[in-house]
């Protein structure tokens, strides 16, 4: 649908919108807000690119005006991450300032040094260290610090707003706003409130806002809907691979401090994920000890596995009770749970930017590195390098366009511009460097197996650098890779003791999920796609939503009285936006579309 808006208009992000029930209040005029620029999503990516934004303002003697909105109910309540953190990117961004010490002060976080770091193999009862001297270089974490990602982007947060970035959160972006040819972005609109489960508007109802800019740059993280419905409709994965992804599921402890070892870092492969070397399952898990007396771990699985009775979340369970593991979680408790997915296709997926109006940025474009296990980094620089490229692009003609900080409006004899110096100087930058090198190890692994793909990995990162002449690239989406159930044996999990290991409805309950009860579900089936749950996902693949999702929001029942084959049930109160199911369903049958703004996870310590 389209609504003109002078040289605006709206574009849904959902392919599976209403034209409205006829009530006016769905159709009526929504108030606007213009900036210079808006950046959707408070994640590393965004909130970097807002202060480097600022702090060219400052340099320069030149106003814009910045605006952060997030889809949480405040920044940081839907960040994950492990997290082992590489400081180059923050130390660019704030060459003379000592964020460690500021993170505690602040924040009461601490990044806590690196000063052991091992590698190992699990057998179901044994281990087995990877010398560090095999390891690719980017393996390594000497200098890095053991950090929470949510509590650093909530101190970013404060940075950015003690320089005049206004940050909204609590209002998720739900539309994006093209001009009236939709060949350019010119905004976003926030999602409707108070629409009720049957679609209708409640007494509570109230319109989105409008937020327009001039150039609008999207940083909602992997998977993001917004930057879905972008790649989509300027076709920007176009001579791309298809991106890959993995689902990251992780638990924070405490435990005594007698048993601590801060600095501590282990890297898993094996056990129980992987039983033998050719196994062709991507992933692994990740142990850290961060002061003053907390242990992060989870697992990462590569959702390009083909085995549809694998279930991520009880692998992680089954994980914790290895000898050498388990260990860890002596006298402990267990004090917060989550997931998300993370974007694993690495140089080869990464699509096409710029677009007029906007720019990916982030882990909205993908510039994760699954062999360093890490993206926060890339995601910080992106965002400093668009920031860049954005603000000389904006006061390149200042002497003739004011900019919106002094005028309060978009003026309308500007040209919506595409910033393709973003991605030129995104190219020359360290990050593809980076990406570069280990630019086919992924596909390695799923290619050849586990032991194949050590090896491949081995030489390129130590020998090649990337500079081998051919590319690996996957051409089928996570959800293709998915086989029938019959080449295939149902796999057994240990059942839980809730003291180590819990059921999925305890643990989710440590996540503080909590979404409004009366609105429309946030989880749609394509309309093109609704017989896929009963007649392919359930009797071609035996229903793997109900084994990957780590929130327990799909599940197949059968009415009162048992007749008839089992239906779909979509618990969507539980969802923990992993965005999983958007990616690993058969066929891609949901639609992960925004809930109201401030629903979902409430994360404190992820």
């Amino acid at each position: 649908m389209c609504v003109p808006l002078g040289r605006r208009c709206l574009s849904s992000c959902s392919d599976d919108d209403d034209d409205g029930d006829g009530d006016d209040r769905m159709q009526s005029a929504r108030e606007s807000m213009a900036f210079d620029v808006v950046i959707v999503g408070g994640g590393p990516a965004g909130l970097a690119a807002s202060i480097r934004l600022k702090q060219l303002c400052e340099e320069k003697d030149i106003d814009l005006s910045v605006c952060v909105v997030e889809k949480g109910s405040e920044i940081g309540a839907h960040i994950l991450s492990g997290n082992v953190f590489d400081p180059r990117a923050i130390n660019e961004l704030f060459p003379d300032l000592d964020w460690t010490e500021e993170l505690h002060e602040l924040q009461s976080s601490h990044a806590t040094p690196v000063k052991d770091d091992n590698f190992l193999f699990l057998t179901e009862t044994s281990s087995y260290a990877i010398p560090n001297i095999l390891l690719p270089k980017q393996l390594h974490n000497d200098g890095n610090y053991i950090i929470s990602l949510g509590q650093l982007c909530r101190w970013l947060s404060t940075k950015a707003e003690d320089m005049g970035v206004e940050i909204y959160p609590g209002f998720a972006a739900s539309e994006v706003l093209y001009n009236d040819d939709q060949s350019a972005v010119t905004g976003i609109a926030t999602k409707d409130m108070g629409i009720g489960k049957d679609g209708t508007p409640k007494d509570t109802f109230e319109r989105g806002v409008e937020l327009l800019a001039r150039q609008t740059l999207f940083a909602e993280g992997a998977r993001g809907s917004c930057s879905e419905s972008i790649v989509s409709h300027f076709n920007l994965q176009e001579g791309k691979a298809p991106q890959s992804y993995g689902l990251g599921i992780k638990e924070v402890w405490e435990i005594p401090e007698e048993n601590h070892k801060p600095g501590l870092v282990m890297h898993t492969l094996g056990y129980p994920l992987q039983s033998s070397w050719n196994e062709k399952t991507f992933g692994g898990t990740f142990l850290y000890h961060q002061e003053p007396n907390l242990v992060l771990c989870g697992l990462v699985i590569g959702l390009d596995y083909k085995n549809p009775y694998i279930n991520p979340y009880k692998e992680f369970q089954q994980w914790k009770t290895h000898p050498e593991i388990r260990q860890h979680f002596d006298g402990g408790t267990c004090i917060q749970y989550g997931a998300r997915v993370l974007n694993e296709g690495g140089l080869n997926a990464i699509p096409k930017l710029t677009f007029k109006g906007g720019a990916l940025i982030g882990c909205s474009a993908g510039f994760l590195n699954s062999v360093k296990i890490k993206g926060s980094h890339t995601a910080i620089k992106s965002g400093m390098v668009a920031a860049d490229s954005v603000f000389d692009c904006l006061t390149s003609s200042i002497d003739i366009i004011e900019p919106v900080a002094e005028s309060g409006e978009i003026s309308a004899d500007e040209e919506i511009k595409e910033v393709v110096d973003y991605e030129k100087a995104m190219k020359a930058s360290w990050v593809y460097d980076e990406l570069y090198q280990v630019r086919n190890c992924h596909e390695s692994f799923a290619r050849w197996g586990l032991l194949p793909g050590l090896i491949y990995t081995g030489i390129t990162t130590h020998v090649m650098k990337g500079r081998e002449p051919w590319v690996l690239s996957h051409t089928q989406t996570d959800a293709d890779k998915t086989q029938d159930a019959d080449n295939f044996m149902p796999r057994s999990y240990p059942s839980p003791d809730g003291v180590l290991t819990f059921d999925l409805m305890t643990n989710l309950q440590r996540s503080g999920t909590f979404h409004e009860d009366d609105q429309e579900s946030h989880l749609k089936i394509k309309k093109n796609l609704t017989s896929i749950p009963e007649s392919v996902s359930m009797q071609t693949y035996a229903a793997p939503e109900q084994r990957f999702c780590p929130a327990g929001v799909y599940e197949y029942t059968k009415a009162d009285d048992n007749d008839g084959d089992a239906e779909l049930v979509i618990n969507a109160q539980n969802c923990v936006h992993c965005k999983c199911c958007s990616i690993k369903t058969p066929g891609e049958y949901i639609n992960w579309t925004v809930p109201e703004g401030g629903g979902g996870p409430q994360y404190q310590v992820m």
